[in-house]
């Protein structure tokens, strides 16, 4: 899957699902339980046990199915990027800004998300050619930096995560942000093994995401 077509998907999806988990089974049925409830775009995290497993067997779970993004998480150095990319995966998040990351990124023609908090770190990303600036923790910054930001650089595509839930995502793209994380307040159930729960609340972030999309027209 080519770059564009990742970050079309990205995108049009709107919602990424952060998978962590304590072993990888539970990562792994996280994931598909995100996938199941609608949520085409899956960041597994390299917190997670055999997190290139993870995304090896989701790409090997769904070869054709093109609107489906499966990435990496928690990616904080290039060699770590390397072992994500080889497994398959069509981007690549950090919570933090990495030049080396970023290069390497570029090298294979993949979609680099890293975790910014200040402008000056989203104008260095960007300059690295990141295509999505994580804004984190989005629940630190609060959904008035989007619109700081946007205004002086309004070309910038923003993520936010941390902080973002069902009830307040509509107010977050309110603010200009092109797709938002969605972690514990998408995931937690399946801390405890209710898998069906996840699935669920996975369909109510798709929902939600129909009908901003809806008003945006």
């Amino acid at each position: 899957m080519n770059k564009e077509h990742v970050l079309h998907n990205v995108k049009n999806n709107g919602v990424v699902a952060v998978i962590r988990g304590k072993d990888m089974e539970t990562a792994y049925r996280t994931a598909i339980s995100c996938i199941i409830g609608g949520i085409k775009s899956i960041e597994v995290t390299f917190t997670a046990p055999n997190a290139d497993k993870i995304i090896s067997k989701l790409k090997s779970d769904y070869p054709h199915d093109d609107s489906l993004a499966i990435g990496a998480g928690t990616v904080l150095e290039p060699v770590s990027a390397r072992i994500a990319i080889m497994a398959g995966a069509d981007f690549i998040v950090s919570p933090t800004f990495n030049k080396d990351v970023a290069l390497m990124c570029n090298l294979y023609g993949i979609v680099y998300m890293p975790g910014c908090m200040t402008v000056t770190e989203i104008q260095t990303a960007i300059s690295y050619g990141s295509d999505i600036v994580k804004v984190f923790p989005g629940s630190v910054l609060g959904m008035n930096y989007i619109s700081a930001v946007k205004a002086p650089l309004p070309q910038v595509n923003i993520m936010p995560t941390g902080g973002v839930s069902l009830e307040n995502m509509k107010d977050w793209f309110a603010k200009g942000v092109v797709a938002v994380g969605a972690g514990s307040s998408l995931t937690a159930p399946a801390d405890h093994g209710d898998f069906d729960k996840v699935t669920e609340i996975a369909r109510k972030y798709c929902d939600e995401f129909t009908e901003i999309k809806k008003t945006k027209k």
